[in-house]
């Protein structure tokens, strides 16, 4: 336990403790605690303050024990459920107060677990936080993405329909390879059969799952973020290639994947060449490079970058109305 571990945190670990070794005796409680023998009681006193019955026995068989008055029921999730509350640990999840969300009914049955002290403080914080829901997130149906996740552990082949931002909604048939979160967004990086090409679908626009017989190899050593990342960097409006006056090595610690692929050219100068469909935001992401660059190709990013510059010299209080490229 860290030093500065609060009483609440300690007293937990306490309480797992006496669950694991019931007669454990207040010394050996406070040695796997790292406190005094005094502090150790202390904790179990918490303990009972909030109403877990820990009972005390002298004698060699003496020692600390949960009583009978505790019975925690047994937490039985679904599988939309769990797969909601791994999406609130991602994300944030803001519907933690509504009772018919996976989260929120998952959460309910955690909190009919507690003890009662502590459940109505819960209970309060629940009732009286005021989320501020993030609408740049696009969580996807639980329901869906458990059937797609299931399918990647699987390697069965899966018929989606899936509907763009923009138009009819179409079927597609893919092997899926791994489910990725990325910045809020989840995607499902699979082989597309039906274009015949990687592909990587937004999970929250597809209307339907359909798992098949067929099952699928993915491919050897695959990384499924790295891969996400390159996808996402290929197949936009505006092809980008950048020269850069440093490593490759060095370069790459402060440039993200979804620009593109960053390639050496010779020992001290790297080449990225991407696309992308915002020049600006791209030009914001470059303007991260510690070294010297030149935008050899694409004429909308290097427009892009001289309107950053001279925001930037403006923001500085700089009268320099030099030309940036």
């Amino acid at each position: 336990m860290k030093p500065d571990a609060s009483p609440t945190a300690r007293a937990l670990l306490a309480l797992e403790l006496v669950q694991g070794s019931p007669g454990i005796t207040a010394d050996r409680l406070a040695g796997k605690l790292g406190v005094s023998e005094r502090a150790a009681r202390r904790y179990v006193a918490i303990l009972r303050e909030a109403g877990i019955p820990i009972e005390s026995l002298r004698g060699p068989y003496g020692g600390y024990r949960i009583g009978r008055g505790l019975r925690l029921p047994p937490l039985m999730f679904s599988a939309a459920e769990a797969l909601g509350l791994v999406m609130a640990v991602l994300d944030g999840h803001h519907d933690a107060g509504d009772a018919a969300d996976p989260v929120g009914s998952a959460l309910g049955k955690i909190v009919r677990a507690l003890p009662e002290p502590v459940a109505a403080q819960v209970q309060a914080v629940r009732r009286t936080t005021a989320p501020a829901p993030d609408r740049a997130a696009a969580r996807p149906d639980p329901d869906t993405a458990t059937a797609l996740v299931q399918a990647c552990s699987n390697r069965r082949r899966v018929r989606l329909r899936y509907r763009a931002e923009a138009g009819p909604e179409r079927v597609i048939e893919a092997d899926p390879w791994a489910v990725v979160v990325r910045h809020g967004r989840w995607y499902l990086l699979c082989r597309s059969h039906t274009a015949g090409a990687r592909r990587a679908y937004r999970i929250d626009r597809v209307r339907g799952v359909e798992v098949l017989d067929d099952t699928f190899t993915p491919p050897t050593g695959l990384d499924p973020v790295a891969t996400l990342e390159e996808h996402l960097a290929v197949g936009w409006e505006y092809d980008v290639e950048v020269v850069i006056d440093a490593p490759a090595e060095t370069v790459g610690r402060c440039l993200s994947r979804a620009l593109g692929r960053l390639e050496p050219l010779d020992a001290g100068t790297s080449r990225l060449v991407g696309s992308t469909s915002n020049p600006m935001w791209y030009a914001e992401q470059l303007a991260a490079v510690p070294a010297p660059y030149r935008i050899v190709r694409c004429p909308e990013l290097q427009q892009a970058a001289r309107v950053l510059g001279r925001r930037l010299l403006a923001a500085a209080g700089s009268d320099d109305d030099a030309t940036v490229t």
